[in-house]
């Protein structure tokens, strides 16, 4: 929907807005929330709150609109009650309409249930349980950027496949860890590998020495880490020091993002292979959107949750436009599943019923440190996972809304 309010003054361009479209409370409201500070703040954090700002202007700019379009945040500590508290209070009180990114599944799985009780929109851009597309799906809630589902099968299959054919698993102690970990191991089943072991620990982590030490007393081929963040890159780090997999074991990353390598540096993460759904130096629109968000977040390049955050906004805000209301949030979310997705860094996609967002995965390989011309140049692509094959099919999920 296109507004002109050409040489008008902004009073009367906002009554024109109000004509064509009934948003409630006269604006359209967006909640950021996710770890401001901790163990998931650079692969999230300020970064997705800049993300939405900037689809929001984006989309302003190429519709010339003039409804106000706040975006607020919130952090939400990676507890579930914290985060639960927000979401009622957001909802309740402050009148937000969406709600956008919020990594760690069980805060995510909680605002889940709260955002339909209340008729909202969720969009998950950092939390990966599959849950929220199966048995846990909601008619309110679309999961955007990538899920357990598609990093066990892409990662999984790719290492089983070249002969990492026994598992241990060091999996976080949370909704987040079981899923992965639950995904992969059935992904190595499939394939002919076997689980010979499993040690959870807490969330977050700092000491892995004793965890590290029963998966090498297990001697299994590939040690599975179904965590993320700082834990990952911790284990990685205390896994060097013990000399794990100078013996001959390997370390699989499940959930690894950009800013993990970075922490990690190309010396001690050279070699990892993972799954992501976007990389910023792929193409020309994902290297500019890069470059203004490195201006504005401490030289950090962002990450495929930053970019998912990005791309679900500027959907969102298509199809509110196109609806011409954001008071129902069923009814946006439904419109949202009708229109196909595209957009400059995501490319063309859909929705499903069960709310997952389907695009290509890749499979990515950490270059080493001869093979980095630039900074933060450090994947190469290994093989790109099509939209069809990267995510679960709908009929496996148990989502109730399918048919």
């Amino acid at each position: 929907m296109r507004m002109k309010c050409l040489m008008i003054a902004a009073a009367a361009c906002l009554a024109a807005g109000a004509a064509e479209a009934q948003y409630s409370n006269g604006n359209i409201k967006i909640g950021v929330m996710n770890d401001q500070s901790g163990t998931y703040a650079d692969l999230a954090g300020p970064g997705s709150v800049w993300a939405a700002k900037k689809a929001v202007a984006d989309f302003c700019k190429a519709q010339k609109c003039h409804d106000k379009i706040e975006v607020i945040f919130a952090d939400h500590q990676n507890k579930p009650d914290i985060g639960a508290g927000i979401a009622r209070r957001w909802y309740d009180v402050e009148q937000v309409d969406v709600m956008v990114d919020v990594p760690t599944s069980s805060v995510a799985l909680a605002v889940n249930n709260i955002t339909k009780e209340k008729n909202k929109v969720f969009l998950v851009s950092g939390a990966a349980s599959s849950d929220l597309t199966g048995k846990a799906c909601t008619p309110n809630t679309i999961h955007w950027t990538y899920d357990t589902w598609a990093l066990a099968n892409g990662t999984g299959n790719a290492i089983v496949k070249t002969g990492g054919k026994t598992w241990f698993f060091l999996t976080a102690d949370y909704a987040f860890g079981h899923a992965l970990e639950r995904d992969t191991a059935a992904v190595v089943e499939k394939n002919g590998g076997k689980v010979v072991g499993k040690v959870r620990h807490p969330f977050p982590g700092q000491d892995f020495s004793s965890f590290l030490l029963q998966a090498q007393a297990s001697k299994a081929q590939i040690i599975g880490l179904a965590n993320a963040g700082a834990d990952t890159t911790n284990a990685i780090k205390q896994a060097a020091e013990f000399g794990i997999v100078a013996a001959g074991q390997n370390l699989a990353g499940l959930l690894v993002f950009l800013t993990d390598v970075h922490s990690l540096g190309l010396k001690t993460a050279q070699g990892l292979i993972f799954t992501e759904a976007w990389y910023w130096d792929m193409n020309d629109a994902n290297r500019a959107f890069a470059k203004e968000f490195a201006a504005a977040n401490r030289d950090i390049h962002p990450s495929m949750v930053h970019a998912g955050v990005y791309s679900a906004v500027t959907h969102y805000l298509k199809a509110v436009h196109a609806l011409g209301s954001d008071a129902d949030g069923a009814k946006v979310v439904a419109k949202m599943k009708e229109m196909p997705t595209d957009d400059k860094l995501m490319g063309k996609g859909k929705i499903r019923a069960d709310g997952r967002k389907i695009h290509d995965m890749y499979l990515f390989e950490v270059k080493k440190p001869a093979e980095s011309k630039k900074p933060w140049d450090y994947y190469k692509l290994r093989a790109t996972i099509p939209a069809d094959e990267a995510f679960r099919p709908m009929a496996e999920g148990g989502c109730p809304l399918v048919k």
